[in-house]
């Protein structure tokens, strides 16, 4: 893959053998960000779990402090009271049937779904076209609920789902160039706990193998682990 002039400029100021600290790390590629819009950070974490396994599956949500600097479009699936909750709540997208339709039809105007239990009949039906978008409203990432008002709010504010990857790799967004340095490393902070936590009984040796940050259109800088662990 050839990269662009700006990408190779900066690789240069990168040591790719070296493992830097973290708030190193976060200058670095704040320092050389350089495209014309307000390029993510991501974070990669390289784990020692084999997620073909059930049992070493990880995955779980973050509450983000800072947030992700994006606008998070919610869609709810629900009926009743709780329909009227999810509209009060904040939700861009709101309704039952008709809104299962509507996304049969082939649109995905929204970033997350949430739903309550008594919508996952419906839901299910959707299963093959929210799936491999990994939409697919679940207990375990707590998007489905009946404390609709509680998790469209936090969604909006900036939790996150993280779900380890079939090569062991998690990737999960911490934030926008444009935030401080310290947004960042808080938010970095807040995902590396959560996934810490998160691991599961039947990991065995190292959990945490390599990680690395990097912007949307930049290369990725190893960082030391031994901050965390």
């Amino acid at each position: 893959m050839r990269h662009g002039k700006h990408y190779r400029a900066v690789l240069e100021k990168i040591d790719r053998e070296r493992h830097y600290d973290l708030g190193e790390a976060v200058a670095l590629i704040k320092d050389n960000a350089g495209a014309k819009f307000d390029e993510s950070v991501e974070v990669a974490m390289n784990l020692g779990v084999d997620p073909r396994h059930a049992d070493q599956m990880v995955r779980g949500t973050v509450n983000l402090p800072h947030g992700t600097g994006k606008t998070v479009r919610v869609l709810v699936f629900a009926k009743g009271e709780q329909l009227l909750e999810a509209q009060e709540a904040g939700a861009d997208f709101a309704g039952g049937a008709e809104l299962v339709e509507k996304v049969k039809g082939g649109w995905f105007g929204f970033d997350v779904v949430v739903a309550s239990p008594d919508m996952m009949r419906d839901v299910g039906k959707l299963g093959s076209l929210l799936g491999p978008r990994k939409l697919m409203p679940s207990p375990k990432a707590g998007t489905v609920t009946n404390d609709i008002v509680k998790t469209v709010k936090e969604l909006k504010a900036g939790k996150i789902e993280f779900r380890v990857e079939k090569n062991g790799i998690i990737h999960s967004a911490v934030g926008k160039v444009s935030f401080s340095a310290e947004q960042l490393l808080e938010n970095l902070q807040a995902v590396v706990e959560a996934v810490m936590r998160a691991r599961p009984v039947a990991s065995k040796g190292t959990y945490l193998k390599n990680m690395t940050i990097s912007t949307t259109m930049g290369p990725g800088v190893k960082i030391d682990k031994s901050t965390f662990t």
